[in-house]
């Protein structure tokens, strides 16, 4: 028997429609968890990435170990880092996470001490002429300048953890790399696409929104570009 012309599930065609309506319970539920999953990593990775660079700023001999360290994480291949880490999370949302955190560390320490060795000497001497003590001088001062460098860091860190999310499928928690995993497995051609194209729409929504968020957050530097 033929499929009906109307089936594109049962055509097994790429574009249809008919999966996301026949499915949908199950394509939001992988989406939810891959934002919970890029979310919940990229904030534990800008919570231990800020006092990383700090402390690689206020100490120079920390600077080497800690950019090193974190560089030599980032080239450690995703499935590798996914076993070595199992033995200690086991199959389990936590691996995953740990994973895309130990990622990120790279961008987001780099760009923050970057930013941070950016603030001219000069506006720190003012400030503390002006009776900024450190914590205000680092919170007044220096953070919000070094801003426009750790946002760069933070947005490619995101971007890359809505895709590294994805590997997460190996272990069952891989948000919509579960669909296009089991996808391919079956040749799902419609789970394959759809899940896909919604893993890009994400990536490309959270830079964008990054991208506002610092044009909010940053607005001398608006003012510049346009003078």
């Amino acid at each position: 028997m033929t499929a009906p012309p109307d089936d594109c599930l049962a055509r097994n065609e790429w574009i249809c429609g008919a999966y996301l309506s026949s499915r949908r319970e199950i394509f939001w539920d992988a989406a939810l968890q891959h934002l919970q999953l890029t979310a919940l990593a990229v904030l534990i990775g800008l919570a231990l990435a800020v006092p990383l660079a700090l402390a690689a700023r206020r100490r120079r001999w920390a600077a080497g170990p800690v950019l090193g360290l974190t560089t030599i994480l980032y080239t450690i291949p995703s499935l590798a880092m996914f076993s070595l880490l199992l033995p200690v999370y086991g199959l389990s949302a936590a691996l995953v996470v740990t994973g895309l955190v130990l990622y990120s560390l790279t961008l987001l320490v780099r760009n923050i001490l970057a930013g941070l060795r950016a603030v001219p000497e000069e506006t720190r001497q003012a400030a503390r002429g002006m009776g900024y003590g450190p914590l205000r001088l680092l919170l007044a001062v220096e953070l919000p300048l070094a801003l426009p460098a750790a946002m760069a860091g933070l947005r490619i860190a995101t971007v890359s953890a809505v895709s590294l999310v994805t590997v997460g499928a190996i272990v069952g928690y891989g948000g919509l790399g579960n669909l296009i995993y089991s996808g391919m497995n079956t040749y799902f051609k419609a789970q394959v696409l759809t899940a896909s194209v919604l893993c890009v729409v994400i990536a490309v929504a959270a830079d964008l929104l990054l991208l506002g968020a610092q044009r909010l957050l940053t607005p001398w530097t608006r003012r510049a570009s346009e003078s």
